[in-house]
């Protein structure tokens, strides 16, 4: 059988591929069964930067086609941050709480009607042998004043979904996976996917 690489050590993440690959003839790998796999620096500005330098590294080094995400939490108030620095706003340590504590302190006293945000999904599609190709999705919320719910991880307790009537920690698994980012760079995927794949086979 085909396989695709995806570069995540997280099996929750490459899951959320296994359907839309498994339709197409595909079996999903992680990083997980590649043990020689490069670990790469994420030194991009953008989420797209980052996707992609991760990708290709991988994808030159084994040889592969493989598939890399980067993602983040976006603030308007705060010109965009916390951004591609998402995961270690706080410090190198990456801590969830610690993230999300100081993005509520440095939002003190701005407005709900200000406190828009969104989610935000880069996917990179490198081979050896074509050029890249970049996707991304998101999903708008706005940031609360206190956290709620249990679910997720992240930024998700201080994400509010209109649309829902609650908090991204505050849906299930399933509802998060139909409006998230990442489903809606997923989408965007499926999209391209199939000439790319033609020119993979191609080769």
């Amino acid at each position: 059988m085909k396989t695709v690489i995806i570069a995540t050590k997280n099996k929750g993440k490459a899951k959320e591929f296994e359907s839309l690959f498994a339709a197409k003839g595909y079996e999903v790998k992680t990083l997980l069964d590649v043990p020689d796999a490069p670990d790469v620096e994420e030194t991009g500005t953008t989420f797209e930067a980052n996707a992609i330098l991760k990708a290709e590294a991988i994808a030159q080094q084994l040889g592969h086609f493989v598939i890399a995400d980067d993602s983040g939490l976006i603030v308007d108030a705060l010109d965009g941050r916390p951004g591609v620095y998402s995961a270690r706003y706080a410090g190198e340590a990456k801590s969830d709480e610690a993230n999300t504590q100081k993005v509520l302190s440095e939002l003190e006293g701005v407005p709900e009607a200000e406190r828009t945000a969104r989610f935000y999904c880069a996917l990179a599609l490198a081979s050896p042998n074509q050029e890249t190709i970049t996707v991304s999705g998101t999903m708008e919320g706005v940031i609360t004043e206190q956290p709620s719910g249990e679910n997720g991880f992240g930024y998700d307790p201080i994400f509010f979904v209109k649309d829902k009537g609650k908090t991204s920690a505050e849906l299930t698994k399933e509802q998060k996976n139909q409006i998230s980012h990442r489903a809606h760079a997923l989408k965007a995927l499926d999209e391209k996917l199939d000439l790319f794949l033609k020119r993979e086979e191609g080769m």
